[in-house]
């Protein structure tokens, strides 16, 4: 599986690392293009590559990891999607307001599913901190988990794949509409929680 990232910040840099920690082969893309992305590249080895969102975007797995207000213009004119999966690794605030978005009653995957037509979304790496994501997977013997939530269950057997070939255990809380709600940041009941599943 080809496996793409689109953004360069906190959480598109951690799932980086955490993918070439793992000897997993990625492109990383951010607005400003490949060139400014040599540091990071030079940083993570081999495995991770520089490249533009539109090239990233042709994986077979793309994670989006952008500011929220910059959704719209990152996911411009890579349609059409064709079934590709899309892993939303945002939440809907950003700083240095942290004012909650107004998402009209959606879960904030919805909002990015409507941005993205034709792409199976998968809400998930969006609710541990950049240092956990791209740490250690495994914590006090026990492997930590990662949630995630769609509407495809194909999408989200191979998310859970990955998950697992990154080390963590991955738990699915149902569809975008109700489980993505509960680890989007503000408001979701599992934000932020840091747990360890055992055997």
């Amino acid at each position: 599986m080809n496996i793409g990232i689109i953004g360069a910040g906190a959480i598109g840099t951690a799932i980086a690392r955490a993918l070439s920690r793992a000897g997993i082969e990625a492109s990383v893309a951010n607005s400003r293009g490949p060139a400014s992305l040599a540091g990071l590249v030079a940083e993570l080895g081999p495995g991770i590559r520089a490249v533009s969102a539109l090239e990233a975007a042709q994986a077979d797995l793309v994670f989006l990891a952008v500011n929220w207000s910059k959704i719209p213009a990152a996911l411009d004119g890579l349609a059409p999607w064709q079934g590709r999966i899309l892993v939303d690794a945002n939440n809907p605030i950003e700083a240095p307001a942290f004012r909650p978005f107004d998402l009209g009653g959606q879960s904030s995957s919805e909002v990015v599913a409507s941005l993205a037509p034709g792409a199976r979304v998968v809400k998930g790496f969006n609710h541990l901190p950049p240092a956990l994501l791209a740490g250690d997977s495994h914590a006090e013997g026990g492997q930590r988990v990662l949630f995630l939530a769609g509407d495809d269950r194909q999408a989200k057997d191979e998310v859970v794949q990955l998950a697992g070939r990154l080390g963590f255990a991955a738990i699915d809380l149902g569809g975008l509409a109700a489980g993505g709600r509960l680890t989007q940041f503000p408001g979701g009941a599992l934000t932020a929680l840091n747990l360890v599943k055992f055997g």
